[in-house]
This record gives structure tokens, C-alpha cells and sequence, in this order.
């Protein structure tokens, strides 16, 4: 027979472990949303597309509502949809951003007011520097104008650097030279004195990008250009880049006396084709190769534990630096509307968001919602 009092012991211990599950259980499963659970710590953000802003699905508007308390346009503020003619600007999708936004009290981020991608082209065919000032001045005032005290800050430039930290070769550069950037902070600023300013771009954890970066903004600052901030894109995947190398990037920003923001967050879990990195949007690769697709149906548990052990890792370097950072923003509200399942290589399944295509929290939600509530007992 069992001695008596390891049978009591044992029923001690089953009590124990029975009342800690429930309590992880329900700390998990309570009503609070990432936007409560990190309201002291900065930030977290989401990218809205157009059927979102239209809050064509109430179950997803519910959730975006629930989660986070920053929203960031994913495309309808590229200059291509929201100023596609020199004379015509298009504010139906911006203004109900705003709107949905106000209504959630949520913070907004415009993006973006100077790209060379997604550019309407009547930019790409102007070639004297006059003119382009004059239709730099007119799209940002009558952007920036419209929602000056809606719009909390501005991605001003994106992707402004090549991965060497060497100035892209856009129709900016080549007709204004390498100080359109502050020339276009310095109009936005000029509009709206409030609003926040940032220079968004990705790759930024590379060192040869980031000693650009760096540089390029100390420039902007002898210029007397205001900067409030540097958006850090978090196009990353599960290996790459390194833990080191994202924080070493929050610190080394940071002593620029400017914020950080993590943008665009997404965390790929399949393979990149011929170990490419960046995430320039207009690179595409063609590919029959089955290895480049590896989880067309589902994602394996296996795969689901290494995403959530990866977003919690980087999550707890936020936390360890978040008198540094302003903002986590993630780039899609679930799997199905994430930009990787298409990019580099067109008609693959990525699941690099906290959320499943059909809402659903994924392991990496909880990984992150519980770093923090485990960080508070």
C-alpha cells in the first residue's frame, strides 16, 4: 500500500500544479489585450488594410480594437493611391483610418509621405529641382495639412539607403541631392510642429546599413533638421538577425538622442530563396523548388514553439529597452494578410504574425502576452 504520507504529499503537489495551470490559464485567457498589457511600456501597433479600415469583418475589427493601440496605414497613404495625379489626391481610405482610429483611441502613424517605391509617376518625370520642390512642398502640405492633430507622427522618407549605407538612387537623390531629406522633414515640420518625424527603413540591424544610418542622420541634425525618431523594420526571420544585433541597433539609435520604433514586424518561418536578405518590395524570385514552400497546409507544433520562443526573446529585449522605444508594430493583423506569403517568391504560405488566418492566437501571442504578465508576479 502507498505510505501515507507521500500519498498526501503527492495529493499536496497534484493541488498545486492543478491551481498554477489555472491561474496560467487564466491570465491567458482574460479580456486584457496586448494594448493593456504593455500600455506601460510602449506602444503596439498593427498595419491596416483597406478591407480592415472598411472594418468589412467584425470579428478581425473586434480583435484589432482588443490588441492594439497604434495603427499604421499598410498602403493607402503611398503616394501612388493617396496622390496618384499631380492635381488629385485620394482621402477616402486615409480619412476613415483616422476615423476608426479616433474611435478606438489609438495613436496613428502616416506612412509614407517620400518613397521611391509605390511613387505616383508623375514624381519620375521631373527633372529640374525647382519643380520638384514646388511638387514636394504641394504634396506634403496637403497631406500633412489635412491631418494635422490626428496624425500623431509621420514615416517623413522610407527606404531612403541601400544595404551598404550608401544613398539610393531614387529620382530625389538625382534631382535634388543627398539633403532632400531634410529638405522634406524640414516642409513637413514647417506644416504640422507637433507631429513626430521618423526615417523608416529595413534591414536596419545590419552594421554597414546602420553605420549609413547613423550617418545620414547626424547630417540631418547639423542641418538642424528634427528628427524625433528611427524606424527599426522587423523583417526578420527565425535565426536572423541576431539577438545581439537587434539590441546593439536599439542602443546605437538611442545615443542619436532620437526614439525607436520597431516597425513592421513580421517573423518569416520558411526559407528565403538563394540567402537573400533585405526586404526591398519590388525584388521577386521564380520558384518550382517544393523546399521553398515547406508548410502549404499547416505549420507544424515543432515550428509553432520556435516562432513563439523567437518573438519572446526579442520581446524581452524590447522590455530591456523600452525607455528607448516608442513603438511595436506589427506589419498585418493575422497570417492570411501578411505581404510574406507572396514575397519573394509569389503563392507561398508564410505564418510570421500572432495571430492564425482565422483570428486565432497563436503560441507566439501567448509567448509574448506572458513575458509580460510573468515579468509582473
Amino acid at each position: 500500500m502507498m505510505n501515507k504520507k507521500y500519498f498526501y504529499s503527492a495529493l499536496v503537489f497534484l493541488l498545486l500544479l492543478i491551481t498554477n495551470c489555472q491561474t496560467k490559464e487564466a491570465k491567458i485567457t482574460k479580456s486584457e489585450g496586448l494594448r493593456d498589457v504593455y500600455k506601460d511600456n510602449f506602444l503596439i501597433g498593427v498595419a491596416l488594410n483597406g478591407n480592415q479600415i472598411l472594418e468589412k469583418d467584425s470579428v478581425q475589427s473586434a480583435l484589432i480594437a482588443n490588441q492594439f493601440n497604434s495603427v499604421t496605414p499598410e498602403n493607402v497613404m503611398k503616394s501612388i493611391l493617396i496622390h496618384p495625379l499631380r492635381d488629385t489626391f485620394n482621402f477616402e481610405l486615409p480619412d476613415k483610418l483616422v476615423a476608426l482610429a479616433e474611435k478606438n483611441d489609438m495613436h496613428i502613424q502616416g506612412h509614407t509621405l517620400v518613397w521611391h517605391s509605390q511613387l505616383s509617376p508623375f514624381f519620375n518625370e521631373i527633372t529640374d529641382s525647382t519643380e520638384m520642390v514646388e511638387v514636394l512642398t504641394n504634396h506634403i502640405n496637403t497631406i500633412v495639412s489635412r491631418y494635422k492633430g490626428k496624425i500623431d507622427a509621420w514615416d517623413v522618407v522610407n527606404e531612403a539607403l541601400n544595404d551598404d549605407g550608401t544613398l539610393r538612387k531614387t529620382v530625389f537623390l538625382d534631382v535634388l541631392g543627398e539633403d532632400y531629406l531634410s529638405l522634406v522633414f524640414k516642409l513637413t515640420e514647417k506644416v504640422d510642429p507637433d507631429v513626430e518625424l521618423y526615417y523608416n527603413d529595413y534591414s536596419m540591424t545590419n552594421p554597414s546599413k546602420r553605420a549609413g544610418a547613423i550617418k545620414m542622420l547626424k547630417r540631418m541634425q547639423e542641418l538642424g533638421t528634427k528628427v524625433n525618431g528611427i524606424g527599426m523594420q522587423g523583417h526578420w526571420d527565425l535565426n536572423s538577425p541576431s539577438l545581439e544585433e537587434i539590441e546593439q541597433s536599439i542602443v546605437d539609435y538611442a545615443e542619436l538622442g532620437i526614439k525607436v520604433a520597431i516597425t513592421e514586424l513580421d517573423i518569416s518561418v520558411i526559407p528565403m530563396p538563394w540567402d537573400f536578405t533585405g526586404a526591398d518590395v519590388n525584388v521577386k524570385f521564380d520558384s518550382g523548388n517544393p523546399t521553398m514552400n515547406p508548410y502549404p497546409e499547416k505549420l507544424p507544433d515543432s515550428i509553432q514553439i520556435k516562432l513563439a520562443d523567437r518573438y519572446a526573446a526579442i520581446f524581452k529585449i524590447f522590455l530591456k529597452h523600452q525607455d528607448k522605444i516608442s513603438r511595436i508594430t506589427l506589419w498585418g493583423v493575422n497570417d492570411g494578410d501578411s505581404w510574406k506569403n507572396d514575397w519573394p517568391i509569389n503563392g507561398r504560405t508564410n505564418y510570421p504574425l500572432l495571430f492564425d488566418r482565422t483570428n486565432g492566437k497563436k503560441k507566439a501571442y501567448y509567448s509574448v502576452l506572458n513575458l509580460k504578465l510573468d515579468s509582473e508576479e
